[in-house]
């Protein structure tokens, strides 16, 4: 349902961009006009439309509980608009032969007659899924600390499009089951009445990974891994390692002159040691291998944690970690195959041997690490063992679920941070 719900806020921002273009025509030009304007400015602003809502999407915009007018959504909507237009012009400009025209108070008109009206169409749609349209109704059988936790974030978030009621016969659409119950001879009977129906019957893991889009590790017994969990996939890992060589090499090459500027910083700063700091993690198998960064330290010892208030940090390395260059280094750590673009965080064998408390951490070694991950883009950098436990549940749902395709969802959403700064 969710998707459904995204895909209508996506083909709503597109309607309305057009539907911005004629009247910005109309406005700009008048009726009579209108044929001759609108054909010279449709290819152009067709282009330029395509880059907005890769923007909107990377601002988060397109997630339905960011479709309402909350304060913070209100921002990093103008922000979004804002970014959109300062590309556009760039986009003008630097490629005239391509869009044949340099639109200024057009553009302009075309932002404020879209603003206006994409905010009063997600607001009253917003409006619609929280008063029933589209609604899910769902049924939860049986208790858990994760249906807790869902029911707790559905009835925070209505918009999402999911109404909570108690009993079957109240009309529902869903009933979200314990993951025994569906084996359980005293329930498959009842079960299976309820496909006629046509009530969908969802175990409360598969409900819990559809809503958070990460896995309820506390939950899942071992026998769920070997059901659920593929450990090669050929064609898959080979395309992945054909990108990381090529990608490793072009980013190598782009990023070579801003890594000799910072090496030469680095040498100059306050820090005590080489340039490139070399650290022991744990990789694919378990196997350890030496991750290389530009030192951002003083000195190189002391707590395994550190925090972005760390007076350890150099004043560079500050805004190296910040913007995350202090990583140029790993490609060539992603030349050698130590590492993948994409992949769950390869951590200090010391904080290894802490997490492999956590139920499950070992099943994270059997992808190879990642310069970015699923867990990054969507929580904190870990300072603790709850912390770490948390990144862990969304370990194992990339793990689970990874394609080519949500590899290349999560550079988006990692674009998106460095764009947004929001996690």
């Amino acid at each position: 349902m969710s998707k459904i719900k995204t895909f209508i806020l996506f083909i709503g921002d597109v309607a309305v961009l057009y539907g911005s273009l004629v009247l910005t025509m109309i406005l700009r030009y008048g009726p009579a006009n209108f044929e001759q304007s609108f054909s010279a400015h449709i290819k152009p602003f067709s282009l330029i439309f395509v880059f907005w809502l890769l923007i909107f999407y990377l601002a988060d915009l397109y997630k339905v509980k960011n479709s309402g007018a909350s304060l913070n959504v209100l921002q990093t909507f103008a922000f979004a608009i804002f970014i959109s237009v300062i590309g556009s012009i760039i986009l003008f400009y630097l490629f005239p032969s391509v869009f044949e025209l340099t639109p200024k108070t057009n553009l302009v008109i075309l932002t404020l007659v879209f603003g206006i009206i994409d905010i009063g169409w997600r607001f009253g749609l917003t409006k619609i899924f929280i008063s029933g349209g589209l609604k899910t109704r769902v049924v939860f059988i049986g208790d858990s600390p994760i249906t807790d936790e869902v029911k707790l974030y559905l009835q925070k978030n209505p918009q999402i499009g999911y109404e909570i009621i108690s009993k079957i016969d109240d009309g529902a659409d869903m009933v979200v089951i314990q993951p025994n119950a569906k084996n359980d001879p005293k329930f498959i009977d009842f079960f299976y009445g309820l496909l006629a129906a046509k009530i969908a019957i969802v175990d409360s893991i598969k409900f819990y990974e559809t809503i958070f889009q990460k896995l309820p590790i506390e939950e899942i017994e071992r026998g769920w891994f070997i059901e659920k969990i593929t450990t090669r996939r050929k064609f898959y890992e080979f395309s992945k390692r054909a990108t990381d060589i090529i990608f490793s090499i072009i980013l190598g090459v782009i990023f070579l002159p801003i890594g000799l500027i910072i090496a030469i910083l680095t040498k100059l700063s306050s820090r005590k040691g080489p340039v490139i700091f070399k650290q022991e993690r744990v990789g694919l198998n378990n196997k350890n291998f030496i991750l290389l960064k530009f030192g951002t330290m003083k000195e190189d010892k002391g707590p395994l944690w550190t925090n972005k208030n760390d007076d350890r940090i150099t004043l560079l390395g500050k805004f190296l970690t910040h913007t995350h260059l202090d990583e140029i280094p790993q490609f060539y750590n992603i030349f050698k195959g130590d590492i993948s673009f994409i992949g769950p965080r390869a951590e200090r064998k010391e904080l290894v041997e802490i997490y492999r408390q956590i139920s499950h951490y070992e099943i994270r070694h059997v992808v190879k690490p990642g310069l970015t991950g699923w867990a990054q883009v969507n929580y904190k950098a870990s300072a603790s063992v709850e912390e770490a436990k948390e990144k862990l549940k969304y370990d194992i749902y990339y793990i689970k679920n990874r394609s080519l395709i949500l590899d290349f969802i999560i550079f988006l959403k990692t674009a998106r941070y460095f764009f947004f700064s929001q996690k």
